[in-house]
């Protein structure tokens, strides 16, 4: 079995003991983390509305993919739940300090994907060019 899928006594991954900074990065910079992050620089969102909002940016995130994500970011110590006592029961979710700092470098590297796309589809062509192929799927 490799290391990387022996879970510890804990039940948290070897790796995570390992290498805490590429866990991190990964949670920051998955597909999902970075659409929460972006989404959450706004303002706060119940569990619905983020999903739905997730949805409008792309192909839309399941239920259990984004509870997941969001439990993850929030045990990094960058998304805030907060559960209300009311009836029903409002959950609502939030960047804390350091998860708007995260987000913030997210959404610079977001809106430099935007920006330079032109740039990457032209060396993707000149690399396809030189290689004797036709244009690829992205």
């Amino acid at each position: 079995m490799a290391v990387s899928s022996v879970k510890a006594a804990d039940g948290y991954d070897a790796d995570e003991a390992m290498c805490p900074h590429r866990l991190v990065l990964e949670h920051v910079t998955s597909r999902w983390g970075v659409l929460v992050l972006i989404e959450l620089l706004e303002r706060s969102y119940r569990f619905s509305e983020l999903r739905r909002a997730i949805g409008r940016v792309g192909k839309g995130v399941s239920e259990k993919m984004l509870t997941q994500t969001l439990q993850t970011l929030e045990r990094d110590g960058l998304v805030h739940r907060d559960a209300k006592p009311v009836i029903p029961p409002r959950v609502d979710y939030s960047l804390t300090d350091l998860g708007r700092e995260a987000a913030e470098q997210v959404r610079s590297l977001a809106l430099w994907t935007s920006e330079r796309m032109a740039d990457v589809e032209r060396a993707r062509g000149a690399y396809d060019e030189a290689r004797g192929r036709g244009p690829r799927a992205s």
